[in-house]
């Protein structure tokens, strides 16, 4: 049988990837992948042969990989930022893969933004929380503003992947405001951009804030719940410890 790994390769340094997805990588002889995300790789895992598609060719891009591996002995591996398996192409190639019953599919966990972007703003995930793509490329936008209600009748906190692009300028706005129904308008949030690469930002504020910030595709939102605080300059949401400060 071939072998086709689906690696998540976290926000894309070195030092973000799992010894595993290292090891992947390397045993792989053809890298399919967008290519933005491929770019990231090809210092660190010279000499592979990179396959990359843009965005909406997700589809092309797993069934030309699993025919890849479908031949007797070959090896590769399909890319995704983070995990592979949250936002990624896991699922769209297990989907397919009943076309290709000659392939091992392999998964390959990688350090999502949740948790990357967390590290950098404090420890905004202490408790229940959700995670929330306000991208409706795939996604009917009442399902996602229905998720949006429930998250905050629930008081999780909510990290937002794909907040706004060119083309959904005005969905963060919308989000901030179904929140800002249940939630007080000075809730704790925060913002990172260009997780773990070159020029991170980031910017801790409250709810009535984050409504007219002007992000991207590339910066992942948390929205705290109602024991979130900030501490020093850092985004922390109480676990429910009793600390005796005594």
């Amino acid at each position: 049988m071939g072998r086709l790994f689906a690696v998540g390769i976290g926000p894309g340094d070195e030092k973000y990837m799992t010894g595993e997805a290292v090891a992947a990588i390397e045993e792989s002889e053809v890298v399919f992948g967008f290519g933005t995300y491929a770019k990231l790789l090809e210092e660190r895992f010279p000499g592979k042969d990179y396959r990359v598609s843009g965005m909406g060719q997700e589809v092309l891009r797993c069934r030309e990989a699993l025919l890849y591996a479908s031949k007797p002995g070959a090896t590769g591996c399909v890319i995704s930022s983070g995990d592979a398996g949250i936002y990624g192409m896991t699922g769209l190639l297990y989907e397919l893969s009943e076309e290709f019953e000659d392939v091992e599919i392999v998964t390959v966990p990688g350090i999502s933004a949740f948790i990357s972007g967390g590290a950098v703003l404090g420890a905004p995930c202490m408790n229940d929380f959700c995670v929330i793509s306000l991208s409706d490329h795939l996604t009917p936008p009442e399902t996602i503003k229905k998720r949006l209600r429930a998250a905050c009748d629930g008081d999780m906190v909510i990290c937002i992947y794909n907040p706004m692009s060119k083309t959904r300028p005005g969905h963060l706005k919308m989000a901030c405001d179904i929140l800002l129904s249940g939630k007080d308008g000075g809730t704790v949030c925060g913002w990172v951009r260009n997780i773990g690469r070159e020029g991170t930002e980031s910017r801790v504020l409250s709810l009535r804030e984050l409504r007219d910030e002007k992000l991207d595709m590339f910066t992942t939102v948390f929205v705290g719940n109602s024991q979130t605080v900030v501490i020093g300059s850092k985004m922390v949401t109480k676990r429910g410890y009793e600390v005796d400060r005594t």
